[in-house]
């Protein structure tokens, strides 16, 4: 299906304006008519005849005025078969008797959830029914599809929670409103399948011999620290879904991203022990460093010759005192080490 655009469609005031001046000239005919008639001429009857067929059928065109704001479009249908697209702001005519096509004019897009269908008319107390309008028309602004939290499995097997946000736009109004069912849902569901098979890639965090690009050589990606690849491969994911409904796909951000709760317990724990033992590797690094500077300054200084036993009490010593999480107790010895 190819998007056809109607031009030179633009002259719905002009058609609202013969429709009035011709509608009060039926009147007019209408009353002269009739006093035409009571004096016996026969072209009273004729042009009496003539206004009222008028009165009643001048409406008709009424159908076939359009008003589009910017960034707006309607799809027209004439007995079934597509006759085209108008576009862009402006007044227009066109064959009453087209009829505009939105088959996802009762779906809307939350910003907070997923799709949500409009409710059905509510009864007021007083028995009266409201009745929302349906809008045929399409917008083709940049919309928002905020998906609900997802829980999928890593590529580790780890269940996570993971939602994304999707800006999106049409940009072939035949295709998405001809092509799927309902294009509003069609997006939703594909960006839910988009994102199960893009995160199944990924571990949550970095972890050693997995391979996130596909080449055959394990890498550092992770969903957490290359939250940009992930986005943009989402994206490139979802576009390839939808281009048969007309619709391209902005951008995409995660919006949440966490364990699920029935591990995230365990995946804290496990954080923290590797946070202790990466703090600790680091302190031992550090007072191995200047142990090695004291022994060197102190020999170097000739300030103390130290043997090799003693050598090794101090190395204990001072490690005891840079390792240790509290602060040292100096314990004085009056006497000889042996």
């Amino acid at each position: 299906m190819e998007e056809k655009i109607l031009s030179g469609k633009k002259n719905g005031m002009a058609v609202m304006l013969v429709t009035i001046l011709l509608y009060l000239a039926a009147i007019v005919g209408a009353v002269f008519g009739g006093m035409m008639m009571d004096e016996g001429m026969v072209a009273g009857l004729i042009l009496l005849v003539i206004s009222v067929a008028y009165l009643c059928l001048g409406w008709l065109v009424i159908p076939g005025l359009k008003i589009l704001g910017p960034q707006e479009a309607l799809v027209l249908t004439l007995f079934g078969k597509y006759i085209g697209t108008l576009k862009g702001e402006g007044f227009y005519f066109v064959n009453p008797f087209c009829s505009a096509v939105n088959p996802a004019a009762k779906t809307k897009l939350s910003q907070s959830g997923d799709v949500k269908q409009v409710s059905a008319p509510a009864v007021n107390a007083n028995g009266s029914v409201n009745v929302e309008m349906v809008n045929k028309k399409l917008s083709l602004k940049i919309m928002t599809l905020n998906n609900n939290r997802q829980k999928i499995n890593d590529c580790l097997g780890n269940p996570i929670e993971i939602g994304i946000a999707v800006t999106w736009r049409i940009v072939d109004t035949a295709k998405a409103v001809f092509n799927v069912d309902n294009y509003k849902e069609y997006l939703s569901l594909q960006c839910d399948s988009a994102l199960r098979n893009i995160v199944r890639i990924y571990p949550y965090d970095v972890a050693p011999g997995v391979d996130t690009t596909g080449d055959g050589v394990a890498d550092d990606g992770s969903l957490r620290g290359s939250s940009e690849l992930v986005a943009a491969r989402i994206r490139d994911e979802i576009q390839n879904r939808v281009d048969d409904a007309g619709i391209e796909i902005v951008e995409a951000r995660i919006t949440n991203l966490a364990y699920a709760p029935e591990i995230a317990a365990v995946m804290l724990q496990r954080q923290q022990a590797s946070a202790i033992i990466d703090a600790r590797k680091m302190i031992v690094d550090g007072a191995v460093g200047m142990v090695e500077m004291a022994l060197e300054r102190l020999e170097k200084g000739g300030t103390v010759e130290l043997d090799s036993e003693r050598k090794a009490a101090m190395v204990s010593n001072l490690l005891v005192v840079l390792c240790g999480n509290r602060d040292a107790q100096p314990v004085v010895n009056s006497g000889s080490l042996y």
